[in-house]
């Protein structure tokens, strides 16, 4: 995804460079009036990285804060733990969201999932679905707390923007379509949840997206969906199922831990509105 960026010319950043050795760098990108933080890498002497970090990352958000037309800027920084690069973010007038990287192995345990209503069915990904999923994600996210780190969330055109960096560029691994599953209602054929899994190693599935409208909430459909793509997942010798979620979501982190998902990792989004 770097490369193509970089190919098309349009990966601007700032690069921390000694005696003509680049050892740090952090790059952002514009998606009209918003900016992403993308990432963030420094290497060499521990004592003086946090400091190149700092450094980096004032450079990148006083050239994203000063951009015209720029009014919001979100980062997530997956690599740092929490609260490890959040002092310039806090001090630039960020919000901070806390966010979990949970696992759970396949092989060799057993997970219990709740069984599925009678009134509903859980089908495979098809390409015909991205108009339907978009709006999906835009109902299922509407006043949640995610929508809040990720704007694309709140609109139909984000929505299919959010599902076409899933599922047709390699942004968060490759997209695995034997993995990923719409949740339907039988008798009003209504698309009501999804999960979207994408292959991070060659044995490690992490699932990208896992949503449910909240009035059909309760009804064992999210499990449904968890337990659909780890079938698909342990049927084809994986070994490994991870996930991000917002810590504030409080509900979904509870099922996670309950199906034996366990948190390996605490990392920030950040979030600033002009």
């Amino acid at each position: 995804m770097i490369l193509r960026y970089l190919d098309a010319k349009i990966l601007p950043g700032y690069a921390a460079i000694e005696r003509g050795t680049v050892f740090g760098y952090c790059f952002f990108v514009y998606e009209g009036a918003k900016g992403v933080i993308g990432d963030l890498y420094v290497t060499g002497n521990p004592d003086r990285v946090r400091a190149v970090e700092d450094e980096l990352l004032e450079h990148v958000i006083d050239t994203l804060q000063g951009s015209p037309g720029v009014h919001r800027v979100e980062a997530q920084l997956l690599l740092h733990p929490a609260g490890t690069a959040s002092r310039v973010f806090d001090e630039s007038g960020f919000q901070r969201y806390r966010r979990l990287f949970m696992k759970m192995p396949l092989q060799g345990t057993h997970h219990d999932f709740r069984a599925l209503p009678g009134d509903f069915e859980i089908r495979p990904w098809q390409e015909r679905d991205y108009q339907s999923a978009a709006a999906l994600i835009t109902s299922a996210y509407r006043d949640h707390v995610d929508s809040d780190i990720n704007d694309q969330y709140r609109t139909l055109p984000g929505s299919l923007r959010f599902l076409n960096n899933i599922v047709r560029f390699p942004g968060c691994g490759l997209f695995d379509p034997a993995a990923s599953f719409l949740a339907v209602h039988r008798p009003s054929q209504t698309n009501v949840g999804m999960i979207l899994c994408s292959r991070v190693k060659e044995d490690a599935g992490h699932v990208t997206q896992v949503c449910l409208l909240n009035e059909y909430r309760g009804k064992g459909i999210g499990q449904a969906l968890l337990a659909a793509t780890h079938d698909s997942l342990v049927r084809r010798k994986f070994k490994l199922m991870s996930l991000t979620v917002t810590e504030m979501n409080r509900g979904a982190v509870s099922l996670y831990e309950q199906l034996g998902f366990s948190t390996m990792h605490v990392f920030d989004a950040f979030v600033w509105e002009g």
